[in-house]
Formats: C-alpha cells, structure tokens, sequence
C-alpha cells in the first residue's frame, strides 16, 4: 500500500490523483473473500417509492383462438367459494413489486417461504430488463444474482425471525452462487441442502452425466424445526410399520470413548439368577481402582458387567440409582442362554418410555421377567435423510400428468405436487394455520400442496402465490405475428397467470378440467397422510396413484378442495390521491390482506368513499371521518369478530387517543401508514 500511495503523489495532475486515489479506496472497501460478483443494475425495475394496490380480476376470459389456432375454454378470473372463512390469493405482478407490498402486510409473519426460482441454465427461460439471458452472456450469473439478492432481501422481511423457514430449489448451474448469497444474507439462520432425485430417467446430457437430481436449500430461523414422518426419503419404504413391537436396545455403551474411567457411577453389575434368567437386584456403584472380581455374589447368581468383547471395562447407558428406577418399572431385561450362563442386557431408551407413559406405545402387559410388553398402533416417523429418492417426487408422472390432466399441455417441467407437499409438511406440519409463500409460483404447485396438506390434517395455512404473466417464447412469437403487443387483451389472456396458473387453481379446487369434465384419479394421500409409492409405471401414466396399501384412505382428485381464492393484479396508485383519501376503494382489497384475508373480499361499487365500515365477515373495521367515532366505537364493541381496525386520521395525537379505545384490537392509522412504509422503506440497491 505504501508503494501505491508514493506512486499516486507522484501524479502531477491534482484532479486525474484524486480520483486514482476514490477509485483505489472503493477497491479497498470491496469484501476480499466469498461471493464476489458485478451487483447490476435493477432489471427495468424504478428503484423510488411505489404505492401499489390490488385490483381483484373479475372478467371473463371467453371462447377464443389459442396462439396456435386451436379453441381455447372458458376460465373464470374472480374468486372460488368455499367452506373455510380464509382466502388464499394469487397476485399477478412481478415479483419485486408483489414483495414490497407484502413485506407492508405481513412484516414479519411468514412461516414458511417455498420458491422455484428460474435455474438460470443458459435456455431462454428467464428475462433480465425484457431480454433473454443466454449461455453466452459473460454477466449471466451476476445478473442472476443481483436479480436473486433484491427479492431475498425482500423475503427476509417478510419471514418471522422467532419460527420459519425459506425453501428454495435450484440445480447445478447456480447451487454454489445460491448457496454463498444464502449464507451473506442469512447468517444467523441453519442452513441445509438437500439433493433430491426428480426423475431416475434422468436429462441427458451430451458428454455428461445425465442429470436426475436438484438441490434444495432450506433456511431454518429462530426455533423452526423439521417434524419427522414414516420416510426416511431416501427410498419409498415404511421403517417402522403399524402394529411393530418396541424396540430394545443392548444395554452396554458402544462408544470408543465410553471406558469405566469415564463415567465412575455408569460401571457396576447386574445380577442374574442362574436359573430363570431374570434380574435378581442391581449391584452399587464400584468405584474406580475396585477389582469387579472381588464384589460378592448373590447366590445362584451371575454377574453381568458392562465388557467389551475383549473384555474391555466399559460403561451402562444409565447411572445405576435410574436403572434400578427403570428395572422396577419393566424397562429392563436380560437375553439369556441358559446352558453357557451368559447373558445380554437389553433396556428401553428415553423416547420409548416416554411413548408408552403418554399413550403412544400401547401396553400389553408384562412378561414372566417383570420386563413390559408393549407395540406401537399406528405407523412411526423415522430421520429424515438428506438425499430423496421418493417415486412420488418423479417430475413427469407426478407433475407434468397431473397438471396435463388439468389444463392440457400448456406448461412445461411443473414441479411434482407430492415433492413440494412433502418439503413443506416438514416445516408447517404442526402449523395448522401457517401463512405459506411463493412468489416465483409459476404453474401453482405450492397452492394446490397446501391444499392437499390442508385437506390431509385439516389444517387452516394459507398460501399466497406471485407470478408475472409472461408468455413462453414461442406463444410471443405467433401473437407478435398477428399484430399483438404485450398488454393487449389478447395477448395478457395467454400469460403464465392467467392461462396456467388461475386455470389450475380453479381445477384443483373445484374437481373438474378446463372443460368441466370431472378429473380422473386419485391423490396419494392417507390416514394421518400416510402413503405407499410402491404404484405401478401404468399406474403412474393413466393417473395420479396406482397400487397402494389397503389401509390408505383413497381421495379422488374429483373431490377438489373445500377452498377460497381470489386473484388480484397488482397497480399502482398516485401518493396524492391516497393523501386525498380519493382512491380509497382501490385500498379496500389491501386492508382485507392485512387484516387476514378473511370472508369474501369487500369491494365499493362507486368510488364515493363511506364514513367508516363495519365488516365482521372480514374480522376488520374502517373509520374514514372521525366526526363519525362514537357510533363507529360503539359499532366495533359490538362486533367481537373484528380483530383489526384502520383509523383514517391526520393527527397523530387524534390517532393514539383514538386507539387507546381499541386496547384488544390492532390499530392501523390511515393513510400514513401506508405512504410512510412506501416512502421509508422501498428498497435501495
């Protein structure tokens, strides 16, 4: 560095010196180890604060001509009726934006993040500012990057840092990129990767090995953790079947370390009468430097001591004042060979004996040692491995049939809905009402899953999905061909949102394909969502399940769902107009969200804006003119459904005394809630 800055000072031009020397300091800052990459600008992104809005879709796409000619069906863009009082939704807008207005909505209240975001493998599968990135382009990982880093940082928003959990999938191309990103973005977080087969015919690769697997990577915060079931996901197999015996376990500690000096009160001898084989009393302690020869011996007996098989001093797996605890209770026993006198200690590890003191094991009785008899009823879970190999996560059969059953051949390389399903039911299967995300969501995997894991457990979780409404390549070039232009009707109406991912929804809830016809075949679902992947190939082409065990409770894909969801397209509003409070029934669908999305989305028919607004369907209540509080005070305590309630008010001090009355409510003061979290907080780069 010396030598630099003497060289520099040797510059006679004072301005051409000064900016060696900015350029040299900016180099200095720059991080000397770990992801290292050109930060590019926003992909025709406008970085200043956006003031968004939800309009709710309620046209009709009608009878029209596919961009290849072919007749396209009828698909209601609005919203699907159902049982439950929550609402999932899809926003039709790009991913950034959608993000920015979530991370207003719900800071901090996620469970659960799941993204596909694109691979970045070089084919003309994702856009950077309305071009292609190809193989080619020498900036195509950076673009990825700076692309991938602005919506991470948005979707660490948006996560509950106490409990949740960010999945995303990716293969070989970026995995390492990914992985570093996640790493400097999410240091406090667990990370894992998991490598996941997705289909055994594999891709072939010219020159390489053939490609069946993707990576997962997935980002624990705060107390999240996975909950096991019956896979081990390796392989398709059920470890521990229904009505299997307890398992003991040897009683002697295998561990190299585990020797008699280690831990004094875990060495002394179990006696054994000669005879029946039974444990006849638990010796003391014998403390260190002891010959074990010289300790007397019951009569008839045996002494069992904790030896290696070169007789090495070893060590019990419990201190002696417990084993005694657990023998009186059945929770030891001894194998025993009779005519060679020797014997094996056998003892039940903490979970068992947990399992059957709360209920979970059920007790037979006791066998003629005093040891228990006891069997599990119901299937056990098992350590989840970090390599899958489960047949239901085929992409093709369990992916791209399913959604073909639905919508016909309109997208490609869908995710297999029983590999998101399962990712997400390690993380959300104790969280009957977790809030789910995807805004990479594409054909609408993650929501059909939660669906089927809602409808397995009877869970309440919502799912919210973001996708753009691009169209494919080749759809761009046979619209551009007959006169069309993105933005024109016609051309929206074959998007990625509207023409696959609503359809699909609409189908998957509601039972039935594009044409109305009733769908054929049956989820892989069971009692407790306990299933077999043992089906047929047949099985897998003319289906959804094929042969299973007799005990899974079959679910015809006919059935649907008992779901809502509404379809939104994100727009955005003038700052002055929000200020003005003219624009409020544009705001309307944004207080639903944030209040929870619960009842059918209200909406005004004018735009004349109301002195307030009651909704107890929506569990959520509008003031609009304070002249109006008292009766609206009086309305809301009469209402207990309403959980939140938006205060239209200028003055802070009007607002927190208006608040104050509210002290078992969520108060939100409008509209400088929503101006100030868009003018502070929008995203620098």
């Amino acid at each position: 560095m010396a030598a630099i800055n003497d060289l520099i000072a040797k510059i006679e031009d004072a301005e051409l010196r000064q900016r060696i020397e900015a350029e040299l300091k900016r180099l200095l800052g720059q991080k000397k180890f770990g992801l290292v990459f050109e930060d590019h600008q926003p992909e025709g992104l406008d970085l200043g604060p956006i003031y968004p809005s939800l309009e709710l879709m309620d046209e009709v796409v009608g009878q029209a001509s596919e961009p290849d000619g072919k007749s396209a069906s009828n698909s209601s863009i609005g919203r699907l009726g159902g049982l439950p009082h929550y609402w999932h939704t899809l926003i039709e807008a790009d991913n950034y934006y959608a993000l920015q207005l979530l991370a207003y909505l719900y800071p901090g209240k996620v469970d659960c993040i799941y993204i596909d975001p694109p691979y970045n493998t070089g084919a003309r599968d994702w856009k950077y500012n309305n071009d292609y990135v190809d193989s080619s382009d020498q900036y195509r990982h950076s673009k990825w990057l700076s692309m991938m880093k602005r919506r991470l940082l948005l979707a660490k928003e948006l996560l509950n840092p106490k409990d949740s959990v960010l999945i995303v999938t990716i293969d070989e191309k970026e995995y390492l990129h990914l992985g570093c990103l996640l790493e400097e973005l999410f240091p406090e977080a667990r990370m894992q990767m998991v490598t996941s087969v997705i289909s055994a015919k594999g891709v072939v690769r010219a020159g390489q090995f053939s490609r069946v697997e993707e990576y997962i990577f997935i980002i624990e915060l705060g107390q999240s953790k996975l909950t096991p079931f019956e896979y081990n996901m390796l392989d398709s197999d059920i470890k521990k079947e229904s009505n299997r015996s307890i398992e003991w376990l040897g009683f002697r500690r295998r561990a190299p370390q585990a020797v008699r000096e280690s831990r004094p009160n875990q060495f002394y001898p179990i006696f054994v009468d000669k005879k029946t084989g039974n444990i006849h009393s638990i010796g003391e302690v014998l403390p260190q430097g002891i010959d074990r020869n010289t300790v007397i011996i019951p009569d008839n007996c045996i002494a069992l001591w904790p030896l290696s098989k070169e007789g090495d001093e070893r060590l019990w797996s419990l201190q002696q004042k417990q084993a005694v605890i657990n023998w009186g209770k059945g929770y030891l026993k001894v194998n025993w060979n009779e005519q060679k006198e020797i014997g094996t200690v056998y003892y039940l590890p903490e979970g068992t004996i947990e399992d059957i003191e709360n209920g979970s094991a059920t007790t037979l009785g006791y066998n003629n040692d005093g040891s228990i008899k006891a069997k599990y009823c119901e299937t056990g879970t098992t350590p989840p491995k970090r390599v899958w190999n489960m047949q239901s996560h085929n992409a093709e059969t369990y992916g791209t049939t399913i959604l073909s059953s639905m919508i016909g051949k309109r997208f490609n390389f869908p995710k297999s809905l029983y590999a998101v399903h399962d990712t997400i039911r390690f993380f959300v299967a104790n969280k009957p009402n977790a809030l789910i995300v995807d805004f990479f969501a594409g054909s609408g995997t993650t929501l059909h899953a939660v669906n089927l894991l809602n409808a397995e457990d009877g869970g309440n979780r919502r799912c919210i999905m973001v996708t753009n409404n691009e169209v494919s390549e080749q759809e761009a070039k046979t619209l551009t061909k007959r006169g069309f232009k993105p933005g024109d009707e016609e051309w929206e109406r074959w998007g990625i949102a509207r023409y696959v991912n609503w359809p699909r929804t609409v189908c998957s809830i509601e039972g039935h394909d594009v044409n109305g016809e009733p769908l054929k075949g049956e989820y892989l679902v069971g009692d407790a969502s306990k299933r077999r992947n043992n089906e047929d190939e047949e099985a897998g082409e003319k289906g959804i399940a094929g042969n299973a065990d007799d005990a899974r409770r079959r679910r015809p894909l006919s059935e649907g769902f008992a779901a809502n969801c509404a379809f939104f397209k994100l727009n955005f509003l003038d700052k002055t107009q929000v200020a003005l409070g003219r624009q409020f029934r544009e705001l309307l669908p944004l207080l639903w969200m944030k209040a929870g999305a619960e009842g059918r989305c209200p909406r005004l028919e004018s735009d004349q804006v109301p002195p307030m607004l009651v909704l107890s369907e929506n569990r959520f209540a509008v003031l609009t003119d304070e002249k109006y509080f008292g009766e609206f005070l009086a309305e809301v305590e009469a209402q207990d459904a309403v959980r939140t309630v938006y205060l239209v008010v200028d003055s802070d001090t009007m607002y927190r005394e208006m608040s104050r009355c509210f002290p078992r409510r969520q108060t939100c003061q409008l509209y400088r809630d929503y101006l100030d979290n868009f003018r502070i907080n929008t995203p620098r780069q």
